[in-house]
């Protein structure tokens, strides 16, 4: 009998095959869904879609781009941002 908790379908079924030729279901947790700016609501660009145990295994510079606030925020929010923050300083003086 199958576990309670394996009978919903939040857990992808794959078929592997086995030695000694038995076919058995292993479960899976699916991927998470594109990372997108909170801002902008656009899927961020180089953020994987993995789940945060594997995330945490990539090194660093995989995990997201290298600029400021990179994997937070889409490159148009941050240049939105930056350029507010121009205008405000100059507006002040």
């Amino acid at each position: 009998m199958v576990r309670p908790s394996k009978r919903s379908h939040s857990e992808a079924r794959i078929k592997t095959r086995l030695p000694g030729n038995i076919m058995r279901i292993h479960y899976i947790r699916r991927r998470p869904k594109h990372a997108h700016c909170p801002v902008t609501n656009v899927k961020l660009h180089g953020v994987p879609r993995l789940r945060p145990a594997q995330l945490g295994k990539l090194g660093k510079t995989q995990r997201r781009p290298n600029r400021p606030y990179g994997g937070r925020i889409s490159h148009k929010a941050l240049s939105n941002a930056i350029q507010a923050k121009v205008l405000e300083q100059f507006s002040k003086q």
